[in-house]
């Protein structure tokens, strides 16, 4: 059964985001709906000494209220993503897998950051972080795809365009499924509810706290053990009724 998952594409996602790239044939990034300020599209959070931090992509807002997250510009920032990488390198040079990984990240992120345009900035990095996560799903973007309509009927005009049986769907997600399922159910497409538990694992700066970008795992695990750790977390998935 081929399963397809559509998500918003996020700025250095999360664990349990990569989680979900990783148990579908295809994933989707939805970068042609109304771009959100001050989101996970263009922020996230590494861990410091005083806890979690944000890290924030600048972007060209003023005037253009309902732009799509395909048409934001990353703002003409000289400092970024110059801030960003200097931010992660003193929270994570002392651990134990950066300085192997520090040049490709931060060669990916100046790259990715030059064309001025955020959905490729994201959407960059998480093929960036999926190759060392050892994630082979095929990431498209809605952008690319001849589809049509609004929530559940957009999802199902995407999984179709994608030859996809199944849905994969973030908890987040089940109200709306749940009003929207005729659209599924009329075309044969099951719905199902990823489950993900946040592992625990070693990491700089203790106490632990969960939620931190998914560059968090791989410098301090390193690519086998951030794929372990990312896995591990990995809970059955649930019917939409459950």
């Amino acid at each position: 059964m081929n399963v397809c998952a559509i998500m918003q594409p996020t700025y250095l996602p999360w664990l349990g985001y990569l989680d979900l790239v990783d148990q579908v044939d295809v994933f989707v990034l939805l970068d042609d709906v109304q771009f959100a300020k001050r989101s996970w599209q263009q922020r996230n959070r590494i861990k410091t000494p005083a806890g979690l931090a944000w890290l924030t992509v600048p972007t060209r807002v003023k005037g253009r209220s309902e732009q799509r997250i395909i048409d934001v510009d990353i703002a003409s920032d000289p400092s970024f993503p110059r801030d960003h990488l200097r931010s992660i390198d003193l929270n994570y040079r002392r651990t134990a897998h950066y300085a192997p990984l520090a040049d490709s990240f931060a060669q990916a992120l100046t790259a990715a950051a030059a064309d001025r345009r955020l959905a490729d900035l994201t959407t960059i990095m998480i093929a960036w972080l999926a190759e060392r996560f050892g994630i082979a799903t095929t990431v498209l973007r809605s952008s690319q795809l001849a589809t049509s309509g609004k929530r559940g009927e957009r999802l199902v005009s995407l999984c179709r365009a994608v030859g996809a049986h199944a849905y994969l769907a973030t908890p987040g997600s089940r109200a709306y499924l749940e009003e929207d399922r005729e659209h599924f159910e009329a075309v044969d497409i099951e719905i199902a509810i990823h489950g993900y538990e946040h592992p625990v694992y070693p990491q700089a700066f203790p106490p632990f706290q969960p939620n931190a970008s998914a560059i968090d795992a791989l410098f301090n695990l390193g690519p086998d053990g951030a794929a372990a750790c990312l896995r591990s977390g990995r809970r059955p998935r649930t019917a939409l009724s459950e």
